[in-house]
């Protein structure tokens, strides 16, 4: 393995690290380089500290195969409420109708300070923003396979709200049990690990 010299370009908007040469190396604007690399700063990030809210019940009564992000059309008072987390996605489901996707029974609780004219509707039905491809990817799912569009989990993203919608079976009693008792057996093995240690 041969070593070269370390090149910092610093003209770029960003810090770009390479080797001169070397084994890895990649030739760029007449230099070889390693891939580059952003320098962030050492902020602290709080887990989940951009979700919503969450759908537990969601994957404990479905098996989700596949999942979609998609935006959401909100009024100002409903912006507000979700800055607050008053998002409730617990009895909510989502269905498509005339090439539209929607977010039936989200319930987002109005501000006690809210001066909304017209009256808020906390439970209405919500258009979701999806691309055509994806619209018709679902339309497949639902109709032709009999699967089901749940909500699993609502967040911020680039300050936009979205809804992360799952695409998934049902499943029957005797599955949700076998589950607990996986989940049960695993908190157990994890209990007796950290005992015998």
């Amino acid at each position: 393995m041969t070593t070269g010299r370390v090149h910092v370009d610093w003209s770029l908007p960003y810090l770009v690290f390479g080797v001169v040469s070397g084994a890895g190396a990649r030739r760029m604007n007449g230099r070889a380089f390693i891939m580059p690399q952003t320098i962030r700063g050492n902020y602290p990030v709080k887990k989940n500290a951009d979700v919503i809210a969450d759908n537990p019940k969601a994957r404990h009564n479905y098996y989700i195969e596949e999942q979609f992000e998609a935006g959401i059309v909100l009024e100002g008072w409903e912006v507000k409420s979700l800055r607050q987390k008053r998002l409730q996605l617990k009895e909510s489901y989502a269905y498509v109708r005339d090439g539209e996707a929607w977010l039936l029974g989200a319930h987002i609780s109005p501000l006690p300070s809210s001066n909304a004219h017209p009256e808020p509707e906390p439970a209405r039905t919500r258009k979701l923003l999806l691309s055509k491809a994806e619209i018709r990817r679902l339309v497949g799912a639902v109709e032709r396979k009999g699967y089901t569009l749940v909500p699993l989990k609502a967040y911020w993203k680039n300050n936009r709200a979205k809804i992360q919608i799952g695409v998934g079976k049902g499943k029957h009693a005797h599955d949700r049990r076998a589950d607990e008792k996986r989940r049960d057996w695993q908190r157990e093995k994890r209990r007796l690990l950290k005992r015998s240690v």
